[in-house]
This record gives C-alpha cells, structure tokens and sequence, in this order.
C-alpha cells in the first residue's frame, strides 16, 4: 500500500472560527495506482492535495493520519515533512507555470533544491538532462530563465524537478489547467509514462476536469464540500456513477459530436454549502432532486459495490423511499 488516509480532518484558521475543508477523509491509493480527485472549485480537493505535503502554514490537522509506505508522515509539523517532500512526497501545485523564481535559472533551482536535500547536482545532471529530454524538451532549458519558456515548456520542467528524486507518491493539482487541448494530453502522457518508468509510485491527480481523469485514472474518487461522495475505477465512475452528484456532474460535461444547438449544457442548480458552518446531514441535499427524511443524516461512505463506495442514503440497503424516484 502506497498511500493510507484515515479519518483526515484539515481545516483553516479564520477569525470566524476553522473551515473544515477536508472533513474525516478515508482512503487508500496502491502501488503503481494513478488516483484522481474531482469535484466542484472549494469542494476541499486542493486541501487535501496540500495538506499531505504540508504546503500552507495556515492549515491546521485537527485528527486522522496519512500513512505513506508504512510510515506516517507528519504532516502537521512543518521542519518535520521538509525531510518527506520531494523525496517521499512531492508535488505540482496549483498554477505550477507560475511556481518557478523568474530570478533563477532553470539548472540553478534544480542545483539548489538537490543541495537542500543533500544531493549533488554534478552528479544528478546527466538523468536530469535525460528525463528533460524525455518530456521533448531541449537540455538547453536548463540554461534559461522562465520568462524564456512557454506555458506547456514551465509545466513540463516543473513535473520534471517535481519527480526528480522519484518520490512514492506524486501530487499533480490542476496540471491540465490554462493549456491548449494538445499540451493538456501530452501532460496526461507525462503522467501515465511517469507511473510506468516508476520515476514515481503512485499519483493523485487533482482536477475539476472529469475529462482528464477519463484518459489517465485508474480510479476517481469524487469530493463534495469537504467529504467523500464517491470512489471506484474510472470506467464505473465515467459510465455507472451511483451518487446524484457524480451523475449530475459527470452530465454537465459536453459530448464529443453533439452540436449546442441540439443539446444546451446544464449545470447543476444551487452552491456548495459552507464550509465554516456546514449543514448536518448529506451536505449535497439541498441541490439533490432526490433527496428525502433520511438525508437529513449524514450517510456513511461505505462500499455498496465490489471495489466501489459511495456516501448516499439512496444506496444503503434498507434506507431509500419505498417507491421514491431514485437516479438512473
């Protein structure tokens, strides 16, 4: 087992009182497994990405553990994971083309992260040359600033040095995103031959874009307002979702083929509920067309289905309406 999450619960400090973002969180991603993580902007999949690589101070653990090859990481104690990332756990964060010093050059980061964690980049230069290469790149990169690179050339050299001490597990947030269709599949490329050059164990790639996931996952777990709504193999996930917001969000996405003038997009009705006083109970009822009595209970994440769990009262043997609509 790569990764293990255990009832993880994160939240952020505001003068309002803490906002749960990540809210008794459970799950596992195997060795070799590339996991990905969906759902609507502030659902707490960003959180969950940063929160097991320790990256913003004002995010509190507040109970659960994340095990990762069998030894916990510390992930509330900042000097503590600085010996974990990069090495056991690294990540591409969020608006990555904009992560790299626009005062340093290329092989002058890359020589000074290595000197951090105590390695030397004489020696690290010939594979870091190789793997620049591999993503169809010019070694000559290294020799330039940012500003001389483009968006798709910044995101592919920041995966690059993300993965360079061939960590267990790899976080990619939102890689995909402000690219052009094609750099988003050569980036999807990246990812599955990374997994498959064992540059790295395992990958949790974080994204609203189902789409993505469709061409690299090998699982997609769904997230809504800090909680679980679903988790099984991509192809369950894309073609039989279980939970009304899997299939409400997995609806919303267009169809190759079909003109906007024959079929308009919808999307789904109401916000997310906050996450500084979430409601009790199912936290999607109030954008649920079929909620009832029982939602008003907060439904387990269970396994429903050989290798696929979801938190819906809809799906709990026994709980449903007698008679009520169900989702198709």
């Amino acid at each position: 087992m790569a990764l293990e999450v255990d009832h993880l619960q994160l939240c952020y400090r505001t003068l309002r009182g803490d906002v749960r973002a990540v809210d008794d969180v459970t799950f596992t991603i195997d060795d070799g497994e590339i996991m990905g993580l969906a759902g609507e902007s502030g659902c707490g999949k960003s959180t969950l990405g940063n929160g097991l690589v320790r990256m913003d101070v004002r995010m509190r653990q507040l109970a659960g553990r994340v095990e990762l090859d069998g030894e916990e990481l510390p992930i509330s104690d900042e000097k503590a994971m600085r010996s974990f990332r990069f090495k056991s756990v690294s990540i591409v964060p969020q608006y990555a083309m904009s992560a790299l010093n626009p005062t340093r050059r290329v092989g002058k980061m890359v020589s000074e992260l290595l000197k951090s964690r105590g390695f030397d980049y004489k020696s690290a230069l010939p594979e870091l040359e190789r793997r620049v290469k591999l993503v169809g790149l010019d070694a000559d990169v290294l020799k330039r600033y940012p500003i001389e690179l483009s968006g798709g050339m910044k995101q592919r050299v920041v995966m690059v040095i993300s993965t360079l001490l061939n960590p267990s597990l790899l976080i990619a947030d939102e890689v995909t995103s402000a690219l052009d269709v094609s750099t988003q599949r050569a980036v999807g490329e990246m990812l599955l031959e990374f997994r498959d050059r064992k540059f790295v164990k395992s990958t949790m790639v974080i994204t609203h874009d189902v789409s993505i996931l469709a061409q690299v996952a090998d699982t997609i777990l769904v997230m809504y307002a800090g909680k679980l709504a679903e988790k099984a193999s991509a192809d369950v996930v894309i073609n039989s979702p279980l939970h009304p917001y899997t299939q409400l969000l997995i609806s919303s996405l267009p169809e190759v083929g079909v003109r906007h003038d024959e079929h308009t997009l919808v999307g789904i009705p109401g916000r997310p509920p906050p996450l500084l006083n979430p409601p009790a109970g199912c936290r999607f009822r109030d954008r649920c067309p079929f909620a009832f009595d029982r939602c008003a209970e907060e439904p387990p994440f269970m396994e429903v289905k050989p290798g696929h769990s979801v938190a819906c009262w809809l799906r709990t043997k026994g709980a449903a309406p007698a008679g009520g609509a169900e989702p198709c």
